[in-house]
């Protein structure tokens, strides 16, 4: 299964849409957004094109009423989870959470097979050695709206845990694997 992973969209819904698009163009069947994308509105035309979507909500809430009331409204194909997140997608468990700080103590538990963060505006993409001796994929896909840095995000393979980071508009650079 390939995820788009995405984050800080801070309402730029062309961004996030340009992102989305970009991922299904290469084959991902999911998107994941680890917060930031502040209205509800932002994320309809994203959704539009039609993959599910898990959404937490970052720093930056916005209305987390609306953000509920589009997940009930979208006939399960966006998931809500607030906070953070505890999914499996492709088999994997996958942990969604804002702080990139937090994300990384996570991936440092070996609870997960992946864990996916933001808030840093910074696109990072490492594997974690954890207390329990296994590795762990942290990815950071930085800021898809492109503030204080590149308009970026990733494409993940959970079946070959594959993790590229791009750049909205360009062609994919420095694939980054597992």
């Amino acid at each position: 299964m390939k995820l788009c992973i995405v984050s800080d969209s801070h309402d730029r819904a062309d961004a996030l849409t340009q992102a989305v698009r970009q991922a299904m163009a290469e084959g991902a069947q999911a998107v994941v957004h680890c917060g930031d994308l502040i209205g509800a509105q932002s994320l309809k035309p994203a959704l539009a094109l039609g993959l599910p979507m898990h959404i937490i909500h970052g720093n930056n809430i916005g209305d987390s009423q609306a953000l509920h009331n589009l997940a009930l409204a979208s006939d399960g194909r966006l998931r809500y989870h607030g906070a953070d997140a505890r999914i499996e997608l492709g088999g994997r468990r996958v942990f969604l959470v804002h702080y990139d700080d937090y994300g990384y103590a996570m991936a440092c538990t070996g609870d997960w097979d992946l864990v996916c963060c933001g808030h840093s505006h910074r696109a990072e993409v490492r594997s974690v050695r954890s207390v329990k001796g296994r590795d762990t994929w942290l990815v950071n896909p930085g800021t898809v709206a492109g503030l204080a840095g590149p308009p970026t995000w990733a494409l993940g393979d959970l079946a070959a845990m594959r993790f590229e980071l791009r750049e909205l508009g360009r062609p994919p650079t420095d694939p980054r694997s597992g």
